[in-house]
């Protein structure tokens, strides 16, 4: 090649490079002269480019060249920093053995380096993989730590990764306000722009993850399209991008437009699975939503293994796939044992669909204890998803008892959770179930409405099939036509038990007590607890 002319691509292609123009730069410098004809720096800039483009294995190839390079002229600290930012990537793919192997060479290659940047980025990844694949929070030392060494260096990225270690933390702590304002908080770096890309975009998309994992969907939206202001930058092409078009795939899924979803999100899911295995099985797992709840069950199971083999757990869609199928049993047993493996943040996500299936398959107990334990999640992480999910479970156990108000006040808080929110499929369902209620307390007109309004929902979706409730348990023949909750509240004012401790043990508001009583006391014809009490006994 003309000396001349490849001057003239080397200095485009860094002209490129340095605006973010990745297509242009990676074309240019590829251009330019044989890759081993190229410095180190244009050797840089060319895998990065690559990377940006989805171009995966060239810029392993390319990174590993200029990792040795480094090595060989002594750069421990830029050799060490390019052993981290291979370490990210493998990580992202999904391979944590390949990662952990750059992560020991960054060590042994610090031994003997003095403290430098690269021991705080060193520190973030090892807190991370504790953090996801073992469970160990980062500790507020780990976090102060980096944020000092980000002071100290001068370093921003340091200063939010620490922020981002302390927030998670927080947030799996259930301390939900201080968790965010540091993720927001760490952003603030990102969007001026005073952050390595790489580094960058990690910590977006492990925002949008914790949004997704708290069940937060406005504030996901909100950040779900902060970064795509963010890629546009940058093109449509980068990997980013598309990690964003999955995320937005999964609000619109939410919202109901499954249409455009559906044939979207399989082939976004694809093209990120050997650059971002969490997006890429994120979306495959919605792929599977799609297909359950319009009835497709084959593709449903295909889009659910395509999700496992990235690394994401199909629950608790398989589970109420197979229990749609006739074998509840089946899908109970793979959803309790998915629970096993989860944190508490990670058990929310699977609790109310757990309610459902021990309903279904007589575990009342098992039902009741898996409700409070949602109940307990919600309250203690005050994120709207979890308190919608729990109200519906309470409404649930109370439909299965054949409370009918009671459930239809739950039903009712549920919809209140989702009224900001907009999913459609299950503000759909809740019509569902308040139908249910309403046709039990003997208001067929509204029930009607209620019936109308989600099959009219169901249509536009294209729900073919979807899971109505568990019938409630038909009433127990017993003296006075008392209902298996009125027995257990006269069992225990029989014993003495005060009206706040009779609803502390069934988990019951006082005031609920009270009713059951008046209902109680109008059955058998009494007028006092004490000939409850009596008439109890003469029962027994």
């Amino acid at each position: 090649m003309d000396t001349e002319i490849s001057a003239l691509m080397l200095s485009s292609g860094r002209a490129a490079y340095a605006r973010g123009e990745w297509r242009s730069a990676y074309e240019a410098l590829r251009g330019a002269a044989p890759v081993s004809m190229l410095d180190i720096e244009d050797l840089e800039a060319l895998a990065s480019s690559a990377w940006w483009l989805g171009l995966v294995k060239e810029n392993f190839e390319l990174s590993e060249e200029v990792f040795r390079q480094l090595c060989a002229g002594g750069s421990n600290a830029k050799a060490a920093m390019k052993a981290l930012q291979l370490a990210l990537l493998w990580v992202l793919r999904g391979d944590l053995m390949v990662g952990s192997g750059w992560l020991s060479r960054v060590r042994r290659i610090l031994r003997d380096v003095p403290q430098c940047p690269a021991h705080g980025y060193l520190l973030y990844l090892d807190s991370m993989i504790e953090l996801e694949f073992s469970g160990v929070l980062p500790t507020p030392s780990c976090a102060a730590e980096l944020r000092e060494m980000g002071r100290g260096f001068d370093e921003p990225a340091l200063t939010s990764l620490g922020l981002v270690l302390g927030g998670l933390a927080d947030l799996r702590g259930g301390n939900t306000a201080e968790g965010f304002a540091q993720l927001d908080e760490a952003m603030l770096p990102v969007l001026a722009d005073r952050i390595p890309l790489e580094w960058a975009g990690d910590i977006y998309c492990t925002v949008i993850h914790v949004c997704h994992e708290l069940a937060d969907v406005d504030r996901m939206r909100a950040w779900t399209e902060a970064t795509e202001r963010w890629c546009l930058r940058f093109g449509t092409a980068v990997v980013y991008s598309g990690v964003c078009r999955v995320h937005r795939l999964e609000l619109k899924s939410i919202e109901g437009d499954w249409p455009d979803v559906e044939r979207l999100i399989e082939l976004e899911s694809a093209d990120l699975a050997d650059k971002n295995v969490w997006a890429a099985g994120e979306g495959f797992y919605q792929l599977g939503e799609l297909r359950r709840l319009r009835g497709e069950d084959e593709g449903a199971r295909a889009a659910y293994g395509r999700a496992r083999r990235l690394g994401i757990d199909p629950q608790p869609g398989e589970a109420l796939l197979a229990s749609a199928g006739g074998h509840a049993e089946e899908g109970w047993l793979a959803l309790t044992a998915a629970l096993g493996g989860r944190d508490r943040v990670g058990r929310a996500r699977l609790l109310g669909a757990a309610v459902e299936l021990a309903l279904s398959t007589g575990r009342t107990v098992e039902a009741e204890k898996l409700s409070r334990e949602l109940e307990g999640t919600a309250r203690d992480y005050a994120s709207p998803g979890f308190g919608a999910w729990s109200a519906q479970a309470r409404g649930l156990l109370h439909l299965h008892r054949a409370e009918a108000a009671e459930a239809l006040q739950e039903f009712e808080a549920a919809s209140r959770f989702h009224s900001g929110i907009r999913p459609r499929y299950d503000t759909a369902r809740l019509h569902v179930l308040q139908a249910q209620a309403l046709e039990a307390l003997g208001r067929a007109d509204t029930a009607a409405w209620n019936s109308a309004t989600a099959r009219a929902t169901f249509k536009e979706l294209g729900a073919q099939s979807y899971p109505f409730p568990p019938s409630p348990a038909p009433p127990e023949t017993a003296p006075g036509g008392l209902t298996p909750r009125e027995k257990e509240v006269l069992a225990a004012v029989t014993s003495g038990t005060s009206n706040r401790d009779v609803a502390r043990l069934l988990f019951i508001s006082e005031k609920t007590v009270g009713r059951h009583l008046a209902n109680i006391f109008v059955k058998i014809g009494v007028t006092s607890r004490t000939a409850a009490a009596a008439w109890a006994r003469d029962q027994s």
